[in-house]
């Protein structure tokens, strides 16, 4: 467990906010609250958050995405918790919450009830859709990442194919956090707090708007990224010896000459029709063709620290298995141990930046269920 930057010292230090998440997005933006200093309550049912408990592929979203918190547990379906509930969040600068639609409105949890009482309260609500013709819709983010776009531009023609992460999950916490963070600032301003709305589709949306922005100036359908017409001739993973994979990207005429001599190829850094980008685009099924015939013999062991001496741009193909050895993510400290629930350790993977030099660490062990229940409702006014 790392400790870089002590809680006082951080951004958010005095700043407490209780969630009630789960999943992926509200605990992401929770996280990103809590390791910026903030004091950040987890509320959690009896017999804790669901999420700890997940199979698969859902396996690490607890520990990823809960580091820096404290667990209370509340049965907030009862008039005891409910009580426990709103006096924790008399406490609060800021409430997070990520359930379905009409939920917490139910159960007086809502902006609307709470801001009557509290008007400095900032509150932050993660959804599917903003308020429009799908809010009351469920959503998961592989529902809007059909729906924006993103599966249609990652996967072959006719073979739609989902990121290989809860992108707007964790992007949609960021963008709540972003929002908390706009709102704190304000609210030094006018003493006043308000409700901020994060939602996935919008969030995709974002992602995709590169590609709205495209067909909007071309007239044309943007073709599906493995089909797509590329702005650079050589942008490609190219199979070497053994079977390993590369990508190899030369995206100016300086660099695709470095690239033809460091593989020999004098024929086509000399060649008049690959004088220029422009002209090697045109040329481009042919070129990378022919390149993959030279690189099907090399060695990527003997390639890479030629490609890194010629200032290539290139990159192996990562497992995320192998990134828990990554000498860079390693010696950048942005994977260090965690603390478990259950005594065992994690490598965590940190926020990606430093604030004046200081890596926002791991303060805390990953809270058990309910771990700080007596104490943080033991420290409430009576």
């Amino acid at each position: 467990m790392t400790d870089t930057a002590s809680a006082s010292s951080l951004p958010l230090a005095g700043i407490r906010v209780i969630e009630f998440t789960h999943m992926v997005m509200g605990p992401t933006c929770g996280m990103i609250l809590a390791d910026l200093g903030a004091e950040v309550i987890k509320v959690e049912p009896p017999g804790g958050d669901k999420t700890r408990r997940l199979p698969g592929l859902g396996m690490g979203f607890f520990r990823t995405f809960n580091r820096n918190k404290k667990s209370v547990v509340l049965d907030v379906q009862t008039p005891a918790g409910l009580e426990s509930a709103r006096a924790l969040v008399a406490s609060a600068d800021v409430v997070l919450e990520n359930f379905r639609p009409g939920l917490m409105a139910k159960l007086g949890l809502d902006y609307a009830t709470l801001s009557a009482e509290h008007p400095a309260l900032i509150y932050a609500s993660h959804k599917g859709f903003l308020p429009g013709p799908y809010e009351k819709r469920l959503a998961l983010d592989e529902v809007v990442q059909n729906m924006a776009g993103l599966t249609y531009m990652t996967g072959p023609k006719g073979r739609p194919l989902r990121a290989g992460t809860s992108v707007n999950d964790i992007m949609g916490g960021m963008f709540a956090a972003i929002g908390v963070l706009a709102a704190l600032q304000e609210r030094a301003r006018t003493g006043r707090g308000q409700e901020i709305q994060s939602a996935l589709f919008e969030n995709c949306c974002l992602l995709a708007a590169q590609h709205m922005m495209q067909f909007q100036m071309s007239g044309e359908v943007p073709p599906p990224f493995p089909s797509r017409v590329s702005a650079w001739s050589v942008y490609d993973t190219f199979t070497l010896a053994g079977d390993e994979q590369l990508f190899i990207g030369a995206v100016s005429d300086k660099q695709f000459e470095a690239l033809c001599q460091v593989l020999g190829r004098d024929d086509l850094r000399t060649d008049p029709q690959m004088a220029t980008n422009a002209l090697r685009v045109e040329r481009r099924p042919e070129l990378v063709r022919t390149l993959g015939e030279t690189l099907a013999s090399v060695q990527a062991e003997a390639l890479v620290p030629r490609l890194e001496a010629a200032g290539i741009p290139y990159a192996p193909v990562v497992r995320p298995d192998q990134l828990v050895e990554d000498p860079h993510l390693i010696a950048s400290g942005g994977l260090v141990d965690m603390v478990n629930d259950d005594d065992s350790t994690s490598q965590v993977v940190l926020l990606p930046l430093l604030l004046g030099g200081r890596r926002p660490g791991v303060r805390m062990k990953l809270p058990a269920i309910g771990e700080h229940t007596q104490e943080v409702l033991g420290s409430l006014p009576r």
